[in-house]
């Protein structure tokens, strides 16, 4: 046959990535629910019945949803280790580029705060004076 895909050898499905099988394989998707026991194939002819057609679609509906809901929660699950590891990359990142977010301290800012450091040694020195030599006397 002709095709792009003709020189290609035959590759198993759990081997390829974007196969349903390798995706179950992989744990990506949802593969063993009960919601997929009700899907076999029935190969026993029934008589038409028009209650059981009617509880059939509505059976089918509600299968729908609570599939859809389980395979939410799944992917939810799934994704909750991608955040986890976001965030610890997250914090090395600004572990290390913390020069970026800390203001730079100034020179000025840097004799401003030991001048006041000095000042408030030499009130204390001054009180403990004060109070020495009101002892005195």
């Amino acid at each position: 046959s002709s095709g792009i895909n003709a020189e290609w050898p035959l590759r198993p499905g759990r081997k390829v990535k974007w196969t349903k099988a390798f995706r179950k394989s992989h744990g990506k998707e949802l593969a063993i629910d009960s919601t997929f026991d009700l899907e076999k194939k029935r190969s026993v002819p029934v008589k038409y019945n028009r209650e059981l057609w009617k509880n059939t679609i509505h059976a089918m509906k509600r299968i729908q949803e609570i599939r859809a809901k389980r395979q939410n929660q799944f992917i939810k699950q799934r994704l909750k280790a991608g955040k986890k590891l976001e965030l610890k990359d997250d914090e090395k990142e600004v572990e290390h580029h913390i020069h970026l977010i800390e203001p730079k301290v100034t020179v000025e800012e840097l004799y401003n705060a030991a001048l006041n450091k000095t000042k408030q040694k030499l009130q204390e020195k001054k009180k403990l004076l004060e109070v020495e030599s009101m002892d005195m006397d």
